[in-house]
């Protein structure tokens, strides 16, 4: 069926954007696939130097000013990528382009390029991700179909994680009427296997997988959290299905609501430990949910309120962002006595060494590139312990 025929005339947040060019695509793609560049330093580094380009250059020296050697991912490896993800069916798209997903975009450390296979027009819509337990139980998998049709009939795209159980009955209930399945790994390493036929299905079914993950890349532990944030912040609201107490669906409920997003949860009982951690969240302050209607009378006027938006994320910003002040190594001194294990913010750090914001951004981006750093939500950082390493 059409985005239209779905969403019935229903039209989700964003904005025209502006597409980059070829160039500036490759730029972005080997940024932030270079050592030790994460979404958060990719736009420093852009607003910073302007470009991709520019940043480019100048990571070596930066990287080694805070002491040690990186590596900047060549051309020839981004030209291939690029190459094989179009082979496949797909392509990139970058953050203030007019297909970014729309809700993705207004999130801390939204990913500066996406690759994404399959119908990009259901990024638009308006989402809802629903997620919960891979040992679900029948009344949980039958729950979740339940859900994830009657939203997929109100207009709603489902999103979430391809994993078994509550995500997989999400994804396959909402064939139809659309849906995206937010991968861990690169497009081309559908995790699990069990469910690669699915994925397949939803690619015919004019459904999405999206991923910010290089092509190639095997999913590991820690890059399901990271999947976990987009998910949720795809989506208007996030619906909890079955969670034990330690549970990567309350991995995505804190994340959503980090992000502003609604959480809901389906309340169980108190003997399935499958239940413990949905019942908590409604403690907590989630919203209940018992039927479609606990979600929809939450989540459209959420939606008909929603009308301001960012300024969309492009290169070249406005004059003035680059700042050609030189840090000296007093300043970068008096940085890394201000910073410790514990988070701090940004204005305090200014403070404490009294220099200038300019100053304190680059020595930051320094200090990041050289893996020193880590950062936190609230535009904080701390100083990594180097006997416990990086990621």
């Amino acid at each position: 069926m059409s985005t239209g025929d779905a969403a019935g005339g229903r039209e989700a947040p964003g904005s025209d954007g502006i597409r980059l060019t070829d160039r500036e695509r490759l730029d972005w793609l080997r940024l932030i696939r270079s050592d030790n560049i994460g979404p958060a330093t990719f736009r420093d580094l852009l607003d910073h130097f302007g470009s991709a380009e520019n940043a480019i250059e100048a990571i070596p020296e930066l990287a080694k000013r805070g002491g040690r050697a990186i590596r900047v991912r060549p051309i020839e490896d981004a030209e291939q990528e690029i190459a094989t993800l179009e082979d496949a069916g797909g392509r990139f798209i970058a953050l203030g382009e007019p297909d970014y997903p729309s809700w993705l975009r207004h999130i801390d450390g939204a990913p500066p390029i996406v690759a994404i296979r399959g119908d990009a027009a259901i990024l638009s819509r308006p989402t809802i991700a629903i997620v919960g337990s891979r040992n679900a139980s029948l009344v949980g998998v039958k729950f979740a179909k339940q859900i994830a049709r009657e939203l997929g009939h109100h207009g709603y795209a489902i999103a979430s994680g391809l994993a078994r159980g509550i995500d997989a009955a999400a994804h396959q209930a909402s064939l139809e009427t659309g849906t995206v399945a937010v991968l861990a790994g690169g497009l081309d390493r559908i995790y699990p296997p069990e469910n690669l036929e699915l994925a397949e299905t939803i690619l015919a079914k004019g459904g999405a997988h999206l991923s910010e993950m290089p092509l190639g890349w095997q999913p590991r532990a820690r890059d399901f959290p990271r999947r976990n944030r987009i998910v949720s912040g795809l989506a208007v609201g996030v619906v909890v299905i079955e969670a034990a107490t330690r549970s990567g669906s309350l991995i995505t409920a804190r994340l959503a609501s980090e992000q502003g997003r609604l959480v809901f949860a389906v309340p169980g009982s108190p003997l399935d430990p499958r239940a413990a951690g949905t019942n908590r969240l409604i403690r907590d302050g989630a919203r209940i949910v018992t039927n479609v209607e606990d979600i929809l009378t939450e989540i459209d006027p959420m939606l008909e309120r929603r009308t301001v938006f960012e300024t969309p994320f492009e290169e070249n910003p406005p004059a003035g962002m680059q700042d050609s002040e030189e840090a000296g190594d007093a300043d970068r001194q008096r940085l890394v006595e201000a910073l410790g294990p514990a988070p701090v913010e940004l204005d305090d750090i200014v403070r404490f060494t009294g220099t200038t914001p300019a100053i304190v951004h680059l020595l930051l981006l320094e200090l990041d590139l050289a893996g020193r750093i880590a950062r936190h939500p609230g535009s904080r950082v701390s100083l990594i312990d180097p006997s416990h390493g990086s990621d």
